[in-house]
């Protein structure tokens, strides 16, 4: 896909780019820009050698758009904001344009494009890898009924059309070009066209579609190369963004047979991405010293948003193992890792930074080791299991128990399949919301805990409304005729959907939760633990079914205007401990602030927090259901009428 109007189209493309006006003190491009800025860079690198050779011109078009986008390239990086990002790539556009105008060597050339996508890259954000790609199999047969009209059946540029079109197709087994091709530039090709030529966006396929095709064709130039790559220091992020050259020149230790390799099957990137994936701990680690380079660069939005990641996606899926080795180790990554998030701006001491991330580092190693050497015994995975569901459990039982026992004592057994609904749907939502995040979609950290924390927020608030409800009802005179009466007006004009709503939100923010931690359990359990892991998991529900055999059962028996006013304090209790619970989760994910207290603390069944934000809630809800409790023990004149 090169010739003069393929350079022709990025031309027009790069003018386009040109009349929009920069703005002050931020990179002044948007992603696509800075994508097409690469692309630019990448085809210079590549087409060169069509231009001159031996320090002579042999294509005098060739040449002059050359030099042109070379200008282009000057030209925008003059317009980039102070940073040391923008210095570099402004000293190597006008290197690239000297060398170009003195006719440099092709391998000179390329260095200077290669180091101008690295800085573009640096300011870019940051590159949403593929998760899986299609078999080769299915790569191919993806190929040949998309692509196989103009780039012909074997990928030599010399299908049915190939001759009608200018300019030619490209020859994907040309070792030369390939070598200089980045998989993203491919990528990029294959999903937004190349205006001027016959090649048009595939959008119609799927970014897995897209991403199989890229890697597929840019493996065709190294069929063959069969070098042991299990042991390969390169990442995914290396092979997608970097060229073959590229790679050599700045990963001199890594032998180029083993880059040609990976090109020519990058499996085994994949398998170590999804390994690398289902250990918390690595992720932490990864997301972590990301978050660094982003704040390094003086990109702190992306700094703090990895540091989030860092501590949601990784760490706080082995929190629970790591408790039951040494709970002070965990309370302290933990608090340092949110602490981070604060300094990550332009008023922190980089050294200071740099500092907190190695010590974080250190301690992630040190419970790393701790977890590793351990190797999880038998009946402390028991327990592990045990308490996971047993804690994620109980609160979303006492909310359904006691919204099924109100409406039993009320005399409204009609209206239960509706609390059966709500808790029955969120099993399944909670189920398919785990299997969209492991096949089709990936949900972050952040997303989840904001999902908790505004579930949480919303139950919280429903029950204490229906607390302080019940409490309202409990001392009136002919308190028992006003229920009856109310509870059948009002059950049939939209609250029974309310009840069932809050069922939902009760079980559906525990249930995906649930499953995260029992995921990132297993990644510690050895082949043969699978019954204790399983054990723990039936012995918990063991105790839930009996909790609430018990609590049915026991508030079967207890006087109405008792029951009543025993389920008000667990309801208001549990508006008090989902209400901190929401902040936290909220919290963690940065959707609001994080202000601690002096002292730091937490008791994580009671949802209390060392954080004002958190307290500061609790305390408002503590003082309203004294002053509703307080307000419901008056004495009640006899003359007095329940209202309707």
């Amino acid at each position: 896909m090169r010739t003069s109007l393929h350079l022709a189209r990025l031309l027009l493309a790069m003018l386009v780019i040109t009349v929009t006006p920069a703005v002050a003190q931020q990179p002044d491009l948007s992603e696509q820009e800075l994508r097409q800025l690469m692309q630019m860079a990448e085809y210079i690198g590549v087409d060169y050698s069509e231009a001159v050779q031996k320090g002579e011109i042999i294509n005098a078009d060739e040449y002059a758009e050359m030099e042109e986008f070379a200008q282009l390239l000057s030209d925008r990086g003059q317009q980039l904001s102070a940073s040391p990002q923008a210095t570099t790539i402004q000293q190597e556009a006008e290197a690239l344009q000297a060398a170009i105008q003195r006719k440099a060597s092709l391998a000179e050339v390329q260095g200077h494009t290669a180091k101008l996508r690295q800085g573009l890259l640096s300011l870019a954000p940051a590159l949403s890898l593929p998760q899986q790609l299609l078999s080769v199999e299915e790569s191919r047969a993806l190929y040949q009924s998309q692509c196989i009209a103009c780039h012909g059946n074997s990928g030599l540029g010399d299908g049915p059309l190939a001759g009608q079109l200018e300019p030619a197709p490209t020859n994907f087994h040309d070792r030369e070009r390939a070598e200089n091709r980045s998989l993203l530039g491919l990528y990029d090709a294959i999903s937004n066209g190349i205006d001027g030529t016959a090649m048009t966006a595939f959008s119609n396929l799927s970014e897995q579609q897209r991403w199989s095709l890229a890697f597929y064709v840019g493996s065709l130039a190294f069929s063959g190369e069969t070098t042991d790559i299990a042991s390969s220091e390169l990442g995914l992020a290396d092979l997608v963004m970097y060229s073959p050259q590229v790679l050599r020149n700045d990963r001199p230790e890594i032998p180029a047979e083993k880059v040609a390799a990976l090109r020519a099957n990058p499996a085994a990137l994949f398998a170590r991405k999804k390994a690398q994936a289902e250990q918390p701990m690595e992720t932490a680690r990864s997301q972590l010293q990301k978050s660094l380079g982003a704040y390094q660069q003086g990109d702190y939005a992306s700094a703090r948003t990895l540091a989030i990641s860092a501590y949601l996606d990784g760490f706080e899926l082995v929190e629970s193992t790591l408790d039951s080795h040494d709970t002070a180790l965990r309370k302290s990554i933990e608090r340092d890792l949110l602490g981070l998030r604060a300094k990550l701006n332009a008023n922190s001491d980089p050294q200071e930074v740099k500092q907190q991330v190695a010590l974080v580092l250190e301690r992630l190693d040190e419970a790393q080791a701790l977890l590793d050497q351990s190797n999880l015994s038998g009946t402390t995975l028991f327990l592990a299991s045990l308490i996971i569901l047993l804690r994620e459990g109980l609160e979303a039982l006492l909310v359904v128990i006691a919204l099924t026992t109100i409406l039993i004592k009320t005399e409204r057994g009609d209206a239960l399949k509706y609390v059966h609904f709500g808790w029955i749907a969120a099993f399944v939502a909670g189920f398919a919301t785990w299997l969209a995040a492991q096949r089709l979609i990936t949900i972050s950290g952040a997303s989840r805990e904001v999902m908790e924390g505004v579930a949480a927020l919303l139950a919280a608030a429903v029950l204490f409304y229906v607390g302080y409800w019940m409490h309202s009802k409990t001392h009136a005179h002919g308190w028992q005729k006003y229920i009856r009466n109310s509870i059948d007006r009002s059950l049939t004009t939209g609250t029974l959907w309310g009840i069932a709503a809050l069922s939902f939100l009760a079980v559906y923010r525990e249930i995906f939760e649930t499953i995260l931690f029992y995921q990132a359990l297993l990644t510690q359990t050895s082949a043969g633990q699978y019954g204790a892991l399983w054990g723990g998991v039936g012995a918990a529900v063991v105790l839930l079914a009996f909790l609430g055999w018990a609590m049915v059962r026991y508030s079967a028996h207890l006087p109405l205007g008792k029951f009543f006013s025993v389920t008000t304090i667990i309801l208001l209790a549990l508006s008090f401990v989902l209400a901190g619970k929401a902040i936290a989760a909220l919290q963690e994910a940065a959707l609001i602030s994080m202000n601690p207290l002096p002292v730091s603390f937490s008791f994580d069944w009671l949802g209390i927090y060392s954080t004002w934000e958190g307290i500061g809630l609790q305390a408002v809800i503590l003082i309203a259901a004294t002053w509703i409790w307080r307000r419901g023990r008056r004495p009640v004149a006899t003359g007095d009428t329940v209202k309707a």
